[in-house]
């Protein structure tokens, strides 16, 4: 016993030198390129490290994990919403959820100042933040019936708190949404190859469910094979439509036509029933999800390709093309779900409480769930610098950067110091199957040439172009998983707020209110959706500091409502571990907020912006077309300036309610009381509830 003891503290401070040794060479590392593993190294041994030590003392020590206790699926199963679920699934399930684009495309943006601030911050903020985060909001909403993020705040915190959270939490979804669907866009404009092969997944998934329902019912393998194969033949069918005149013009689009698109299927995916649509994507993508960064992972071990961008770009000043601002605060809201983001706190207190068959499951689903999404953000950073810096800056700068001409492009790039050729850009379009890759915004098809990058050399260079709109599909449908989720979402929430007026509104299946609702729902996301198409500077610059704002101050609200509640149970020694969280993203939002809302910047601040614009329209220095969308680009900026102003107010008014909790606590004072339901023994003695 004393030996194997020995042995394991052993093999623990061996993955605790690798891990330092890992981290040094990444933040050490000056002037020439580094291994790609020293990234891998460094996640792997700090998130087991997390996991096995700082997981398990939250669970035991602060939460005080209860596997005897009953869960609500348990208690309440109904056999609809709440049901006691195999723990794999209910990982499955989780994961799907939360891992939307934000892993994928912040750290790809945040590379324009350089690898190491993007990758520190998804190291620490994931172990010592987001997975906390996910894991305690878990933990509470499963010991008060799974209530939602906004109920409880309401319930513990007070009802000012909770009126802001409820009203924050449904404007941030709909920001969410807009960028989501931008991204995709963005990904698919005047490509027939990535178009086609997205839209192929919807009748796929289609067909999985009714395969499932109707068809052959039980049967989720057959289903499961044949869904998966169906997705690989839409790969290379896109290829071979690409290579077809008469076919080709039918998936060869503007940004505006996919937006419409887009919008229609939200639409669509918000009112149809959930097991022809919804479902059978979720459970698509989660294997289409954790099999491609698996292989992503061993074909750079196999391959151990060099990070070309430096550790540090000049860009940290503020200066970046692909978005304003300088490295603090904008890299980390720039890189929000691969480190914390508050919408895995609507899922962590949404469906996954309603499933969880025994409280010991939290640590795996709430805190592993975070830290696989957030090495599937390392992931994205290695293939975002992985590449040489001019392709990079090539492929993200927007054209009212660097100019609407590939020559000027090109020669504004090669000013910053990065290498970059019109002959280069023109072999690496025709290798991925593109007609161009320049001012391809957004960050999805840089990062698809990454990925295509990597799999080529480790696999095979003459497939370069079907592994190209493979990662276009990989990444269209982790965004298309929680775009439509999130649509539909919101419909249950708009529903729920209207329900307190008309309480015919509040019932989910009654039809003219589900109609009504998700229009209302499309609509507003759909108009932010609007925005970023027509900006020419490609709508990232508007939109994902907003996001990244918003989002951020979700998970703010989350961390409050845990602090106040691990406060109100008599834990005032352990609210560390949700206030120290709380309080940097607290510096950070509210610092990127003043920026966006103050600043004299134009690339930076939203009314300065819109100032600029206003000016030059007046003065008739624009071009025709940009002097045509001008005053809805400037109406849109001050859209944007007015809604920061009022998650700011929403969230300090959430701080300040959680406060007076503090207050009243340490003044013995009387408070709400605790909403937690009363114990109950499990009943569930099930194998496959523990294995």
């Amino acid at each position: 016993m004393i030996m194997h003891k020995h042995f394991k503290l052993v093999c623990w401070a061996a993955v605790l030198g690798l891990g330092l040794a890992a981290v040094c060479a990444i933040a050490l590392n000056r002037g020439e390129s580094i291994s790609a593993l020293w990234f891998i190294a460094a996640a792997a041994c700090i998130y087991a490290i997390a996991y096995r030590f700082y997981a398990a003392w939250i669970a035991a020590s602060v939460l005080m994990v209860d596997s005897t206790r009953a869960t609500p699926a348990e208690r309440l199963d109904n056999g609809r919403d709440f049901v006691p679920t195999n723990k794999w699934v209910v990982f499955g399930h989780h994961f799907a959820a939360i891992a939307g684009p934000g892993p994928l495309i912040g750290p790809t943006l945040a590379a324009q100042f350089g690898y190491l601030p993007g990758t520190l911050w998804i190291l620490v903020g994931a172990v010592l933040g987001g997975a906390v985060q996910d894991m305690v909001t878990l933990f509470f909403s499963t010991r008060r019936n799974a209530r939602s993020l906004g109920q409880m705040a309401r319930d513990e915190i007070g009802p000012i708190g909770g009126a802001a959270a409820l009203i924050g939490t449904f404007l941030i979804m709909i920001i969410l949404i807009a960028v989501l669907g931008l991204v995709v866009v963005n990904a698919m404009k005047h490509s027939p190859w990535a178009t086609s092969t997205v839209a192929a997944t919807i009748p796929i998934a289609m067909l999985v469910g009714f395969y499932m329902r109707n068809f052959r019912p039980g049967r989720v393998l057959e289903a499961t094979l044949l869904g998966v194969v169906l997705l690989l033949l839409a790969v290379v069918g896109g290829g071979w439509i690409d290579h077809q005149p008469m076919l080709r013009g039918w998936f060869d689009h503007e940004g505006l036509t996919l937006a419409w698109a887009i919008i229609a299927y939200g639409f669509a995916a918000a009112v149809v029933p959930v097991w022809l649509l919804l479902a059978p994507r979720d459970y698509l993508s989660t294997f289409v999800k954790l099999g491609t960064v698996m292989l992503l992972a061993v074909a750079i071990i196999i391959l151990q390709p060099q990070v070309h961008m430096p550790a540090l770009t000049q860009f940290t000043d503020g200066s970046g093309p692909i978005f304003g601002g300088k490295l603090f605060p904008f890299v980390f809201i720039t890189i929000a779900c691969g480190a914390i983001s508050g919408f895995h706190a609507l899922i962590a207190s949404g469906t996954t409480p309603k499933l969880l068959a025994n409280e010991s499951d939290i640590r795996m689903i709430g805190y592993g769930a975070m830290l696989l999404e957030s090495f599937v953000a390392i992931m994205a950073m290695i293939a975002a610098t992985v590449l040489e810096p001019g392709v990079f800056f090539a492929i993200n700068s927007p054209a009212g950067v660097v100019g609407s001409e590939a020559v000027d492009a090109i020669a504004k790039i090669n000013s910053w110091g990065f290498a970059v050729t019109l002959e280069q850009m023109n072999q690496l379009a025709s290798d991925m199957g593109e007609s161009s890759l320049f001012a391809r915004t957004g960050g999805a098809p840089s990062l698809a040439v990454g990925m295509a990058s990597i799999f080529g050399h480790a696999f095979g260079k003459s497939m370069l172009a079907i592994w190209y709109h493979f990662a276009i599909m990989f990444e269209a449908i982790f965004i298309l998983t929680t775009l439509d989720a999130g649509t539909r979402v919101g419909r249950f929430m708009l529903q729920d707020m209207l329900g307190n007026v008309w309480p015919k509104m509040g019932r989910t299946s009654w039809t003219p209110s589900v109609m009504l609702t998700s229009g209302l729902v499309v609509a507003a996301w759909g108009y932010f959706l609007y925005i970023g198409v027509i900006d020419p500077n490609g709508g990232v610059n508007i939109l994902w500091p907003l996001f990244g704002i918003a989002n951020q101050m979700l998970a703010a609200i989350a961390l409050c409502v845990a602090t106040g509640i691990l406060v109100k149970s008599g834990r005032l020694k352990f609210a560390w571990i949700t206030g120290l969280p709380l309080i940097w993203l607290l510096t950070v939002t509210s610092t990127a907020a003043w920026q966006k809302i103050f600043s004299d910047d134009i690339r930076v601040g939203f009314f300065a912006a819109a100032n600029d614009l206003s000016a030059k329209l007046a003065a008739g220095v624009l071009p025709l077309d940009k002097a045509a969308v001008a005053p809805k680009l400037i109406f849109n900026q001050q859209l944007d300036a007015y809604l920061t102003v009022f998650f700011v107010l929403l969230l300090w008014l959430v701080v300040l309610d959680m406060l007076y909790v503090l207050y009243r606590y340490l003044r013995a004072q009387p408070l709400l009381p605790l909403t937690e339901a009363a114990y109950q023994p499990t009943r569930l003695v099930d194998s496959w509830v523990r294995d």
